[in-house]
């Protein structure tokens, strides 16, 4: 879907400015074009598809089915699922996280989305299929919108919607007002796409500048954080080594597809696969740049928050993992 940016980040970096494919310069600039032209298209898409939503179906609907009590749990499951087929990384999916709050659905159901989006998906389910067989896949991706589902229960508990930034309230505040205007516009078919346009570019001007901070820091940290820094930490014999292994894999940012292989190879050294796991999803679940771009929509205790729910989740998830498998 992407190769196009991938191509034309390549030909920028490798052709163009002539930098070697091995130079650490070289591997942060590509991340960061790459990642820069993918999100910012991804952001403005999605803003813009939720805003042909908003005005034009019936948003209230899905956002009372999915806040209803009486489905005991199974939104969180269904918003889970959802990330399961969307194959997005953990920066990739903030727009979406945007276009859910803007929606009005429960922030604990969208936490649910958020969270399994980057772990699960059909890449990773692909990988992990090749590299570790049926059994072990089914178990990952049982154990992944578990994950999202636990985590999106607690949150929602915590009743954390006042820790949103003013940014985030006021864009809830004028969607509730346009989305009452936009049913009877859209009743009598008046034309709402060039103000649905408007708002969707003034979204991405406010958030551009937190997407830009926040992919180059991942830059940084794909570009020049070895991959094997932490082998020496991940024995079997460390009791220690799943919650030392999620907690340290957060600075380093990158997707399930770059990161699987590595698992791989941990995984031949002797290191439990529970803990091989649970770093991979430190990394694809949780990282620096997708906090600074959460920094637009969160306060920074809800981020302190949402992060620590989901480390715990994935070292209990670890330890299972290396109890069972």
């Amino acid at each position: 879907m992407f190769d196009w940016i991938q191509q034309f980040a390549d030909w920028v970096v490798y052709d163009a400015l002539g930098i070697n494919t091995e130079v650490h310069l070289g591997k942060a600039l590509n991340f960061f074009i790459y990642d820069s032209i993918k999100i910012i298209l991804l952001l403005f898409l999605v803003t813009l598809f939720m805003g042909i939503i908003n005005s034009y179906f019936p948003v209230d609907r899905v956002r009372d089915f999915l806040s209803r009590k009486k489905l005991y749990g199974f939104q969180y499951i269904l918003a889970s699922s959802f990330g399961v087929v969307t194959p997005f990384c953990s920066c990739s999916s903030v727009p979406l996280f945007i276009g859910f709050v803007r929606g009005g659905i429960p922030l604990g159901v969208t936490f649910a989305f958020l969270i399994t989006s980057p772990l699960v998906n059909e890449v990773a389910i692909g990988l992990f299929i090749g590299l570790f067989g049926i059994k072990i896949t089914t178990i990952y991706i049982i154990n992944g919108i578990l994950l999202g589902t636990v985590s999106g229960l607690i949150l929602e508990q915590l009743k954390l919607e006042k820790y949103l930034t003013p940014w985030v309230k006021n864009i809830l505040k004028n969607s509730k007002k346009e989305q009452q205007k936009s049913v009877a516009d859209a009743q009598n078919l008046r034309p709402q796409f060039p103000i649905i346009w408007k708002d969707a570019l003034q979204i991405l001007k406010g958030v551009i500048p937190y997407v830009l901070i926040g992919i180059a820091i991942g830059g940084l940290i794909h570009g020049y954080i070895p991959n094997n820094l932490l082998e020496k930490y991940m024995s079997k014999d460390n009791f220690f080594a799943v919650p030392l292994a999620t907690l340290l894999a957060v600075p380093m940012y990158m997707n399930a597809s770059g990161v699987i292989p590595v698992v791989q190879v941990l995984v031949e050294k002797g290191i439990p696969l529970g803990t091989a796991i649970a770093f991979m999803m430190g990394i694809v679940g949780l990282s620096l740049p997708e906090a600074m771009l959460l920094k637009k929509v969160m306060t920074t205790k809800l981020i302190i928050v949402f992060f620590g729910i989901v480390t715990l989740c994935i070292i209990i998830s670890g330890y299972t993992f290396n109890l069972f498998l």
